[in-house]
């Protein structure tokens, strides 16, 4: 499937008075890079709301400085170290209780702190968990430490928080490594739009940093596609939760 029947769907809603949200999040931001430096410009261009999930142990001003300028970016907080305390063969997990809930809860709250600090008015009280994996006790603590929502992958279920979940991923982490095949992720696309259930709010998840051919020129065919039809807004996650608590 190619953009062609996404496009027929969003025409068709378009006809109907009706429209869809998009969202986009990127995980594993610590500093520039020239693969970041795309990914912001690419936003910048359509333009495209992008929440950045920053990993807060190593990250620093050389990052905020370069993000201070830019309107429509927002900060999350993506974990502490990104490091995996699971055994295996569990999956990789930062988050869990392989460890005193005491400490990773210590090293959140560090998080929260730091990127506030670094950021100001652009960090976003979201938690993105590193690998979209929480054990559900971490997830109950999260008001306490100042979060007001979580994001992970696949839909959303009730928390104690707003959950703003991503939905479509840009790379086949089980097969090539790469970005997948551009027909698969419209099809995806196309699949959250017309379930019995649609997605509301249909997020969009990338990493940068292993971003190959497809998954850059997918986006920018996604982009191209979305940004200016009227049956599409890219939102940012702010105003996602205000539209939820009117």
């Amino acid at each position: 499937m190619n953009s062609d029947a996404v496009k027929r769907h969003l025409d068709r809603l378009a006809g109907e008075g009706k429209s869809i949200r998009f969202w986009l999040r990127d995980d594993d931001a610590v500093q520039p890079t020239p693969a970041l430096q795309r990914l912001l410009a690419l936003t910048a261009h359509y333009p495209v709301p992008l929440v950045l999930a920053v990993i807060p142990e190593e990250t620093g001003v050389e990052l905020a400085d370069l993000l201070s300028v830019l309107d429509h970016v927002r900060v999350a907080v993506h974990g502490w170290s990104h490091c995996s305390y699971s055994i295996p063969p569990a999956k990789k997990q930062e988050l869990g209780l392989d460890r005193p809930i005491t400490e990773v809860l210590a090293e959140l709250q560090a998080g929260f702190a730091k990127l506030q600090s670094l950021y100001g008015l652009q960090f976003e009280p979201m938690l993105v968990p590193p690998w979209n994996r929480i054990a559900p006790e971490i997830v109950d603590a999260l008001p306490a430490l100042g979060f007001e929502s979580l994001s992970v992958f696949g839909r959303e279920k009730q928390a104690v928080l707003s959950v703003l979940n991503t939905h479509v991923d840009l790379m086949d982490w089980r097969g090539t490594g790469g970005g997948k095949p551009a027909d698969q992720l419209f099809a995806e696309v196309l699949a959250c739009m017309i379930a019995e259930k649609p997605v509301p709010s249909i997020g969009v998840l990338a990493h940068h940093l292993v971003h190959d051919d497809n998954a850059w020129a997918f986006l920018e065919q996604l982009f191209a596609l979305t940004a200016a039809h009227p049956a599409c807004r890219w939102v940012a996650p702010g105003e996602m939760l205000r539209a939820r608590a009117n």
